[in-house]
């Protein structure tokens, strides 16, 4: 009896666009099997039997539509299976974020010090493996804010990471949430395979699905300028205490706190790493009363 053929794989880099994770929602592609970023190149990977030109097509299409109209710099190469399976494994690489985080893929092992916090998370469709200076810079955010005990809600969920993080640091409870469904069945994965519970919830959909009176004390967002403006209100609406933004460029601050502003919270701090801006809201105080 013949054995079913391994297939081969074409990998499509995508050379100077900053955002891996906007790219792939983007494109909607579910045959896309593997994706990650090295610095400024994008990594995609389709079985050889379900690529063809159009594909191609489209992802310039795309990278045109994302750069504003300048002719986007790829390539296209054919990898045998083994030569799939070894650039995988190599992609990713244990990641040491801010005092204590330290996020690995399974098939890597790390020497845990004391005070050490450990996620495992492989490279998935959804991203948020930490390695994109916009997710980092939530986490090290994350590092210093949570003291124990908190409520979370991670909008744009991605992989889970965030939500995962803050809960190892010390809160009590994170929703995570996100309208793509791959990326919530990846942050399901990630859940059970770090041990996670009840305590974490991840469900696909939108703010306006949560029950209309929940709030949280942190919220965290990394999400694109447009996105986060025209969420301004929900996200305000649902955090109690301190929300943090991420995804935009670091010329992108200031409409953003003037939206926020209006929606009734004031900047209480910003960081910048890498070309990228995190910023971080906190709600207007009453002075009645005092």
């Amino acid at each position: 009896m013949m054995s079913e053929r391994t297939p081969d794989w074409i990998e499509v880099q995508i050379h100077s666009l900053p955002d891996a994770g906007e790219v792939l929602g983007l494109l909607d592609d579910p045959h896309v099997q593997g994706a990650w970023q090295e610095g400024e190149t994008i990594h995609l990977y389709w079985p050889s039997d379900h690529w063809s030109p159009d594909r191609l097509d489209r992802i310039r299409d795309l990278c045109r539509q994302l750069v504003g109209g300048g002719e986007p710099v790829l390539s296209v190469n054919h990898l045998a299976h083994q030569d799939w399976n070894r650039l995988w494994a190599e992609s990713v690489e244990p990641l040491y974020v801010g005092r204590r985080l330290v996020i690995r893929p399974s098939w890597e092992s790390v020497a845990t010090e004391p005070g050490r916090i450990e996620i495992i998370l492989d490279p998935k469709q959804a991203f948020g493996t930490g390695h994109h200076a916009t997710t980092r810079l939530l986490l090290e955010w994350l590092e210093d804010v949570v003291q124990g005990g908190e409520t979370l809600l991670d909008v744009g969920t991605g992989s889970g990471i965030l939500a995962m993080a803050a809960l190892r640091l010390g809160a009590a409870r994170a929703v995570g949430i996100d309208q793509d469904p791959v990326a919530i069945d990846c942050a399901r994965e990630a859940a059970c395979a770090n041990g996670f519970g009840s305590e974490l919830v991840l469900q696909c959909g939108e703010m306006r699905d949560l029950e209309p009176s929940r709030s949280f004390q942190l919220v965290a967002a990394n999400l694109d300028q447009r996105t986060l403006i025209d969420l301004a209100e929900e996200l305000a609406r649902r955090s109690a205490d301190r929300l943090l933004v991420s995804g935009l460029l670091s010329d992108q601050g200031a409409e953003v706190a003037d939206v926020f502003g209006r929606a009734g919270l004031y900047l209480g701090g910003k960081r910048e790493a890498d070309g990228w801006l995190a910023m971080a809201f906190v709600r207007v105080q009453s002075c009645e009363g005092t």
